[in-house]
């Protein structure tokens, strides 16, 4: 008698039908994995180009060094005196001329009100030479200064306005000289002064540019992770692909049920269907932890200035923190206190750009440290939020303390940095109502901490 041929069960049949249907996923997985290889192309390309931006940053902060030396030996060369004043009126910074004028020391000087150093019948004139205006508007007037000595000669002056990167008016420069002498140099000197503000804006602009970098430089690194974890599952789900093949070939070819029943068992058909479930979740986790940075990068666009939104103080912490980290090629004992349930009103990106610059200058500082640690925290102190970067390291030279927030200072080699990036977090923080602060810690090591008006 001819022998029966095995019929699959219904129970069967839909899971053959569901296998079906798999494979077509499967072949829309692998267009997606050669859309990631072309996304993953383009972020090596840009990255190589932020690469050569941070070497031209190099440059250009070299050659405005020399033109900063060479702009101030000429202030002290020329004859004609020079004042910098804030927009109260404060004395910044003087020239020799104006010094030997006064016979004063540059202490005696800066500090006091160009009020003080101003004949009293000449106080008057102030208010024009003083007054908020454009960064064209150069006013003429005539003064006579006082001293122990007396009043001095009437000198004949020039006010120009100064502005900052935003165009907010912040002093003016004051030049003279006695009246009678003929006007030299002021073109020359109005001039260099103009050269110096547009290179240092060119030069902040490419900090910037290389801040973009070391947040991309972090994207990379977390991209990494769910790509490799997506790209490992499309591989699995390749060869099962070939195995389910295999057997529904046999199936459809009616084999006889012993031998369909020992090909289901040689191609683990039975645990490659129960590996599927696990295998799509882990694909759909890194997908959406993938649109979770893209979400991220959006919030942390360094284009939006004036944006003020309300900030997660925790989650701004832990991406800006964990970017930073990642991006440094030492292993840090890395301690993070914030409190639950912090908000500030402010731009995420700016803040995210402090953080991260706070971050990676205390590894940077730890290098030589055996057991480097870093502890970063968030805090309520009343109606402020106290933020607070510190490591063990060195610490700060009690000479260097008090100039780590000005412009282009740098502790660190020729290439490793320009000089910009505490300078530029001081003003993103003052800019939010708060004030960034450098300390040396009681047990060693520096400290960076500032407090912002809580939402």
């Amino acid at each position: 008698m001819p022998k029966a041929t095995h019929s699959p069960d219904a129970g069967e049949t839909e899971s053959l039908l569901k296998l079906i249907t798999n494979r077509g996923a499967i072949e829309f997985d692998h267009e997606r994995e050669d859309a990631w290889i072309e996304v993953i192309r383009k972020m090596d390309e840009v990255y190589s180009d932020l690469l050569r931006y941070e070497v031209d940053l190099e440059h250009k902060n070299a050659e405005l060094e020399e033109a900063q030396a060479f702009v101030t030996n000429v202030i002290e060369s020329v004859s004609d005196i020079l004042i910098v004043c804030d927009a109260k009126g404060l004395v910044q910074q003087v020239n020799s001329a104006f010094q030997h004028t006064l016979n004063c020391s540059v202490l005696e000087i800066v500090g006091r009100n160009i009020a003080d150093v101003i004949d009293v019948a000449d106080n008057a004139k102030l208010v024009s030479l003083l007054k908020p205006r454009s960064g064209s508007d150069v006013v003429d007037g005539e003064l006579r200064f006082s001293s122990e000595r007396g009043s001095s000669d009437l000198f004949a002056i020039n006010s120009s306005p100064r502005h900052d990167h935003r165009g907010r008016f912040i002093g003016v420069v004051l030049t003279g000289r006695p009246i009678g002498e003929l006007r030299r140099a002021y073109e020359a000197l109005h001039k260099a002064h103009h050269e110096l503000q547009r290179a240092q804006r060119q030069l902040v602009e490419q900090e910037k540019m290389a801040s973009l970098g070391r947040l991309v430089a972090g994207v990379a690194h977390e991209l990494n992770n769910p790509i490799s974890f997506v790209y490992g599952n499309i591989h699995t789900l390749t060869r099962y692909r070939t195995a389910i093949v295999a057997y529904l070939d046999a199936v459809h070819g009616k084999g006889k049920a012993d031998d369909l029943q020992a090909q289901r068992k040689s191609l683990r058909i039975d645990d490659i269907l129960e590996d599927f479930g696990p295998l799509i979740e882990g694909t759909l986790e890194g997908a959406v932890r993938i649109s979770e940075i893209v979400k991220n990068l959006r919030r942390l666009s360094f284009s939006k200035i004036g944006e003020v939104e309300r900030v997660n103080i925790e989650r701004l912490i832990n991406t800006a923190v964990l970017w930073a980290v990642r991006t440094k090629q030492i292993r840090v004992d890395l301690q993070m206190e914030i409190e639950p349930e912090l908000w500030i009103s402010g731009n995420e990106g700016q803040l995210h750009q402090v953080i991260v610059n706070l971050v990676e200058n205390a590894i940077d500082a730890m290098r030589g440290t055996e057991l480097p640690r870093l502890v970063v925290s968030a805090a309520r102190t009343g109606n402020e939020i106290l933020f607070k970067v510190s490591d063990n390291g060195p610490g700060i030279d009690n000479d260097h303390i008090s100039h780590v927030f000005e412009p282009f200072f740098t502790t660190k080699r020729v290439g490793e940095g320009t000089g910009l990036g505490l300078w530029i977090s001081y003003g993103i923080v003052r800019e939010h109502g708060g004030e960034l602060v450098a300390a040396n810690e009681p047990d060693g090591g520096a400290s960076f901490s500032f407090a912002l008006p809580s939402a």
